[in-house]
């Protein structure tokens, strides 16, 4: 059997995020444990369940990498785009909860440990994001569409 490029990235980071889920669900349970009030950071927290949600989802673009038309290329780089932003999310979840500087990343000033990162820097990387992920995601989900089509 042979499984491409794309839905081999795709499974092994999907297991690579699931285990990312798992550890900083150690992490949260060791804060919960430690707070007076039986709470983990809030980016512990969204660290947690943002890595079990990015492994399902990239188990879903293993999938749709796995039925499409599309060339082996165009599949790849659909996979890497949205795996590229997934770890970047789930990096930057990590930071601040490990720093503890912020509550939400999107209250200005934009805190990232003792530094401040300009308004114009976190609007480009959300639209980076917004765009690439949507795109490369909706290019993969026709492919498939168009094999269900028998096009």
């Amino acid at each position: 059997m042979e499984i491409s490029k794309a839905v081999q990235l795709a499974i092994v980071f999907s297991g690579v995020f699931l285990w990312i889920g798992m550890l900083t669900g150690v992490w949260k349970y060791w804060q919960i444990r430690r707070s007076e009030l039986s709470r983990a950071h809030y980016y512990v927290d969204i660290a947690h369940r943002s890595s079990l949600l990015y492994a399902a989802a990239t188990l879903t673009l293993a999938a749709l990498s796995y039925f499409t038309i599309l060339s082996e290329d165009i599949a790849l780089w659909c996979v890497f785009a949205n795996i590229l932003f997934f770890s970047f999310s789930i990096l930057v979840y990590i930071i601040h909860g490990f720093l503890q500087d912020t509550s939400n990343q999107f209250k200005q000033p934009h805190r990232l440990g003792h530094l401040s990162l300009p308004t114009w820097l976190m609007t480009l990387m959300m639209i980076a994001l917004i765009i690439t992920e949507l795109l490369a995601t909706a290019i993969l989900l026709m492919g498939t569409i168009l094999l269900f089509l028998g096009k």
